[in-house]
Order: structure tokens, then sequence, then C-alpha cells
């Protein structure tokens, strides 16, 4: 667990990291620059002998063409069961550092990240892909739920069995705690919220972010957040107001709930929050 800078959220939690580029809004990808950085300072430890290199999560290269140095997609078996142990509850950003829905990331291993969201029921989990096709087929299929149960990953003498039970016969479908997103940057990626619409979700967000142009074909049906925000970072693109304008507008108008992030720049907090005069921080009702 990481405490988290970024507004509408609480803490990261990576059971995965790396992925690959596939749109525009992928172009400046804070996570990529973050994980080369990683890498090094994980080979540095690893030398002075203050980490075990087993633990390291940012060696493993990417496909420079889409990816990058430590940015390569790898699971993490050993933090799989942390959010079980976060007695106070959370709002919990699952893979800040890479994307479930990544064709690298293996059913098994995705129904074990949703058997501990399952488990662990204190805290939210807050779910964003690029890749909302594969997610909803994936938790559509009917069998999902079972292997889901069969792949909780146990520790010696929790009460594994007692959980089995549990997350076979009594734990609600969708998740109640799980929150699934999709981006989207611009208006040729709009289909993103189709897929988004088919994915069996207690709570359906799109994060509008790094909002790289207007959005007429923006269809809020069947969503129940919506975050916005512009790109930061040295080679940031602007975001227009109007856009942001016309997003905020049609979530009045819709009954949505809208969180306005940032308007970004070279640093996310250079030009503040406010939008048309106002901090736009709503949130949809919790349903756990």
């Amino acid at each position: 667990m990481s405490a988290s800078k970024i507004e509408w959220t609480e803490v990261t939690w990576n059971p995965t990291t790396g992925c690959d580029r596939i749109s525009s809004g992928c172009d400046n990808c804070y996570a990529l620059t973050l994980a080369k950085r990683l890498k090094a300072m994980e080979i540095s430890l690893v030398a002075k002998g203050k980490l075990d290199a087993g633990k390291a999560k940012y060696q493993n290269d990417g496909d420079p063409r889409t990816s990058g140095p430590g940015f390569g997609v790898a699971v993490h078996h050993d933090v799989l069961i942390e959010p079980l142990h976060w007695r106070k509850p959370r709002m919990v950003f699952v893979n800040s550092m890479s994307d479930l829905g990544h064709a690298r990331v293996e059913r098994g291993f995705l129904e074990s990240v949703f058997a501990v969201m399952g488990v662990a029921r204190q805290h939210t989990f807050q779910v964003l892909t690029k890749r909302p096709g594969r997610v909803a087929k994936l938790l559509s299929d009917s069998s999902f739920r079972e292997r889901m149960a069969e792949s909780m990953p146990f520790e010696d003498g929790n009460g594994g069995d007692d959980v089995f039970d549990w997350l076979a016969v009594n734990a609600s479908w969708p998740l109640p705690n799980v929150w699934m997103g999709t981006s989207i940057e611009s208006d040729e990626y709009c289909w993103r919220a189709d897929e988004l619409r088919k994915t069996p979700a207690a709570v359906r967000f799109l994060s509008l972010e790094p909002l790289l142009g207007p959005l007429p074909s923006l269809n809020l049906e069947g969503i129940d957040w919506v975050i916005v925000g512009g790109e930061s970072g040295p080679k940031a693109r602007p975001m227009h107001p109007q856009w942001a304008s016309d997003i905020r507008d049609q979530c009045a108008d819709s009954g949505v709930p809208l969180f306005f992030k940032q308007w970004g720049g070279r640093t996310p907090k250079e030009n503040g929050r406010h939008l048309d005069g106002e901090i736009w921080d709503q949130y949809p009702l919790r349903q756990q």
C-alpha cells in the first residue's frame, strides 16, 4: 500500500505493474517515466543489500515501441493479500502502475485479485482500464465468480475454507465494493464507455484524463461517476475550458457526480482545481 497524491483516492495497490501505450492519452504516461526511475532505485538497493532481488517490481523491460525500462507487464503474488490486513476502510486505486485489462495479465491472476477485493469488503476498490472490452468479457463470464473463489490466495491458518465458502456462496455479484472505470481522452475513444456499460459493476465511472479534446459523442447512460482532468508534466497538452464546462453541464443534466481533478500544466497543481469558480469533489454513493 502506498498513500496517494491522486485527489480522488486514498491509497494505491499494485498487484501488477507495467503496461503498453495504446492511445494518445498514453503518450506522456507518468507511470512509464516513474518505472524507469524505480528500476534504477531497485538496482541500487539490491546492490547495497537493502532489497531482496526477488521483491524488485520494476526489472522487466517492456517493448521500447510501446513501453520502456522497468515497465514490462509483471504480476506480484507477494502483494496480493495486502488489503486483507488493512483494518481502516480506504478508497483503493487498483494498479496505478498498470492496467488489469492488459492481455498479459492472465485470467487466473485476475480472479485472485477480485477474490481479495471481495473478501476485503471494508475497502472500496477503484479499477481503471483502457481495455474495457476484455474486462467486460471476463466479468460477464458466469464462471468467473466460481473460479474467483477457487483462486483466493490463502495464508496458512487464516480460515481459508470459510473464506472460500463466503466467496462462492454469499458474495454479491458484482462485488458491491468494486468500482469499474475506463479512461477516455478524446472523442474517438468514447466507445470505451459502451464497453464499460457491458461490465457487471456496482459503480461504473469514467476518467476523462488527460482530456485532449471535446467529447460530443459522450454518453453518460449507465455511468455513475465522472472524473475530468488536464494533463500534467513537461510535455503537458492544454485542456480548453469549454471542453470541461461542457462535460460539467452534461453531468448536471444527467445527475452524474463530477470530480474535477485539475487543469494540469507543468505540475498537477500549477493551474488549480476550480472549474468556473467552484471545486467539484462529488462522489457516487458507496453501495457497501
